[in-house]
């Protein structure tokens, strides 16, 4: 695999990576036993630690400034940037009504399986060889991407909200779609008003869309 030759991995068992990289469509057509996904769970805590990690020992910003960067840079735009800067869907392992569906370039799947890769990494190399590739792939986005270009619109209506101490809360209204290929639709609700609604391939990215429409009603949430 191209992936680890890239970051000078030489492992023992390949099977971690070629589980990091397995859909569970395609563990049901194979009889597999695990996905990806709970790899991923692994990988997003030590991507938030490495983060965190930097954050704190590279800048003197307070706490809500630190978790805003590190917001914006874990989010599932950003991974899936990460994700096709190290050509992901080459490596995805997809069952045939995944593929057939556009599975190979779904954002939410990507994203996610940058966080498993990590996590099998983690597993297998350690922690400061993980620490090693974040600082390859993501630190240099912190430092020359725009922070508009990561825009986590949760966090941003969060903040908004919190200065007028009011409640935010996401509602899943409508799933739809066959298992391989799944449609969210989500409310944003703030104080027990509907304020945005958004649909996506995955929940996050609908929760993220029903933010951004909030923030585009900001006269509204005002008055609200």
């Amino acid at each position: 695999m191209k992936l680890l030759e890239k970051f000078n991995i030489k492992t023992s068992n390949m099977h971690l990576y070629d589980t990091a990289f397995s859909h569970s469509s395609y563990c049901n057509e194979h009889n597999l036993k695990e996905d990806y996904q709970r790899l991923e769970f692994l990988g997003d805590k030590v991507l938030d630690l490495i983060m965190s990690d930097y954050l704190y020992k590279t800048t003197y910003y307070e706490e809500g400034k630190m978790t805003k960067i590190r917001a914006m840079y874990v989010c599932e735009n950003a991974l899936y940037e990460y994700a096709l800067l190290l050509d992901f869907p080459k490596y995805m392992k997809l069952g045939k009504g995944e593929e057939a569906s556009g599975g190979r370039h779904r954002k939410a799947t990507l994203a996610d399986m940058f966080e498993s890769f990590l996590g099998a990494v983690y597993l297998d190399q350690g922690y400061n060889k993980a620490k090693e590739i974040v600082y390859e792939v993501v630190i240099p986005f912190i430092k020359k991407t725009p922070e508009i270009f990561f825009m986590d619109y949760k966090s941003r209506l969060q903040e908004m909200v919190q200065t007028t101490k009011k409640s935010v809360n996401y509602e899943l209204v409508k799933e739809s779609g066959p298992a391989h290929d799944r449609t969210f639709t989500v409310n944003v609700i703030v104080d027990g008003i509907v304020l945005g609604s958004g649909t996506a391939k995955s929940k996050k990215e609908a929760e993220q869309e029903a933010a951004k429409e909030a923030l585009n009603k900001q006269a509204v949430i005002k008055e609200v």
